[in-house]
């Protein structure tokens, strides 16, 4: 289950919906965003920024400002840097935001082109999803709810994913580097899936946008993030031997490189659920 740097935030600007439909929810790890529509009055999303780590998942968000009547989205590939964030939205104004957060392997499936080339990156929704924006764009407007809108969005998905574009060969080299906990490499990874280490690329280029080594990365460091959060008695040496790294020191570096801070102040972060002001 990836986690955010801030896993317990939960308030009116943010919250989480889990998928009801259980199919969709292989593809889908969250519907995301505020609440219901809100005054962004004293301007403060502007002037904080949000850690953003990589969380092995894709976005597709969307700004409401219903003072202005406008609509801004974006499609958001997986990254593998921790950055950070900041609404631009207008104080003042009556906004609210929907997202929809697609697990790695997820959102090929509802796009209409490769994601290759798409990692860090923040593309318009329909450059890839062209027919989803057409139908969930201005019905937005009439759901004011996260509940309302994640039951639009399922309406949506659901049935083209009973046409959706799948490849076994990923399906199953993701389900063996999840297995592994991302210790394995893309050469063990090929022979289990009976292709070459090359087409393996190939293929993760094109259905995620990343390669096997790189995403294995990304998931053994998620692993690892759920473990420092989830487990009070957490042993950095423990750790070590259990997701493969050469030492204490390379498990100290790679986890800080992804999220931007050391363990013990990103715990610290994700308990105060807080912002940073740069």
């Amino acid at each position: 289950m990836p986690l955010t740097a801030t896993p317990l935030n939960n308030s009116e600007t943010y919250r989480e919906i889990l998928p009801q439909n259980t199919e969709l929810a292989k593809y889908i790890r969250c519907f995301w965003g505020s609440e219901r529509p809100y005054w962004n009055r004293d301007g403060q999303n502007c002037m904080d920024a949000s850690v953003v780590i990589p969380d092995t998942c894709m976005d597709i968000i969307y700004q409401i400002d219903h003072t202005a009547n406008r609509i801004s989205g974006g499609f958001c590939g997986i990254n593998d840097t921790v950055f950070y964030s900041r609404s631009d939205a207008v104080q003042g104004h009556l906004i609210s935001v929907f997202a929809i957060r697609f697990y790695a392997w997820g959102a090929y499936p509802f796009s209409e082109d490769s994601l290759k080339d798409t990692i860090n990156g923040f593309y318009e929704v329909p450059s890839r999803f062209s027919w989803l924006d057409r139908m969930i764009r201005q019905q937005l407007y009439e759901r004011n709810t996260l509940a309302e809108r994640a039951g639009l969005a399922e309406a949506l998905l659901l049935p083209k994913l009973l046409r959706a574009r799948q490849n076994s060969v990923v399906n199953s080299a993701v389900s063996q580097m999840i297995s592994q906990r991302g210790t394995g490499s893309t050469a063990d990874l090929a022979r289990e899936c009976f292709v070459s280490s090359r087409q393996l690329e190939r293929l993760f280029h094109e259905y995620i946008g990343i390669t096997p080594k790189k995403l294995g990365n990304l998931v053994r460091y998620q692993f690892l993030w759920n473990d420092v959060f989830r487990n009070a008695g957490f042993d950095v040496l423990d750790a070590v031997y259990k997701y493969g790294y050469t030492d204490q020191s390379h498990l100290m570096r790679e986890f800080k490189r992804y999220h931007g801070m050391d363990i013990q102040k990103a715990k610290q972060y994700a308990y105060n659920t807080g912002k940073i002001k740069e």
